[in-house]
């Protein structure tokens, strides 16, 4: 006997499914979106304060201190080492084609325009991305964001402004001095390879101009302020307690070194066109 035909109406389990899905993707949708407007009206909100009020030059002391001055040993080492590793990677590539001497000039372009900026705002994204995250989530959580509404203060000009501009103004001093150390790290390496100090660093004025160092300014600027605005964003926009907290972090680190690559890409084109 042949089955029963499903009722007029009735939906498949495949019809459900795909239905499902598309459901899940328009809410995934309609969250980046949200996401995007309630980012956007922070970071219109830091401008308006800042031009209305102003910055706390102690709580600014207070955060640069925390998220610039704690931060330099680790960008010093990163910086370090990966100019090492660097100086010989092209050492050996060049070797090929007898040109090993000239190890400084790749080294230092590649730090400079690139390896600098990027890598100091992944480390900075890591300590102190995650950090932002973490404290303003705590403060969320716990309704301290709210007790400050509260008594008439704005969160914005108490808790994000002082961050936004520590990280802003932070990141591109860490990265001079992680172009600095990376360059010095491929001479330590290009000495022992028998490459001249001065050689060495006379292939290195040679190629890197004033204009390279702008640059590499410049991005470590939009950098600062990827970081900082995605952890405030983050941190303040926690719910569920300790567990949001903790999922938090991971979100505001995931999210900020993403937009860091993603952003970096760009600005090297914007760069590379004017």
């Amino acid at each position: 006997m042949s089955a029963h035909p499903a009722p007029p109406g009735a939906s498949t389990p495949r019809v459900s499914r795909v239905a499902d899905r598309l459901a899940a993707l328009g809410d995934a949708t309609l969250d980046v979106f949200e996401q995007v407007g309630r980012f956007s009206q922070l970071a219109l909100g830091v401008v308006g304060v800042l031009l209305r009020r102003g910055v706390r030059a102690r709580e600014l002391v207070v955060q640069f201190e925390s998220i610039a001055v704690r931060s330099s040993s680790i960008v010093a080492i990163t910086a370090l080492f990966t100019g090492m590793v660097l100086a010989l990677q092209t050492a050996s590539s060049l070797s090929r084609f007898g040109a090993k001497p000239y190890t400084g000039s790749f080294v230092a372009l590649a730090f400079v325009l690139e390896l600098g900026p990027v890598l100091t705002a992944l480390m900075i994204s890591g300590r102190v991305g995650a950090g932002i995250a973490a404290e303003l989530g705590s403060m969320s959580v716990t309704e301290q964001v709210d007790a400050i509404r509260a008594l008439g203060a704005d969160p914005v000009h108490r808790l994000v402004l002082p961050r936004v501009l520590a990280a802003t103004l932070g990141l591109p001093m860490l990265t001079v001095a992680a172009n600095l150390l990376g360059i010095v790290g491929g001479l330590l390496i290009a000495a022992q390879l028998g490459i001249g100090a001065n050689f060495y660093l006379q292939s290195v004025l040679n190629v890197v101009t004033v204009e390279h160092f702008l640059q590499s300014i410049e991005k470590a600027v939009m950098f600062g302020w990827i970081v900082s605005m995605v952890g405030c964003h983050v941190g303040l926009a926690t719910t569920g307690g300790t567990v949001g907290v903790g999922q938090a972090t991971t979100r505001a680190v995931v999210a900020a070194s993403i937009a860091v690559l993603v952003s970096d890409f760009f600005l090297t084109k914007l760069l590379l066109a004017t």
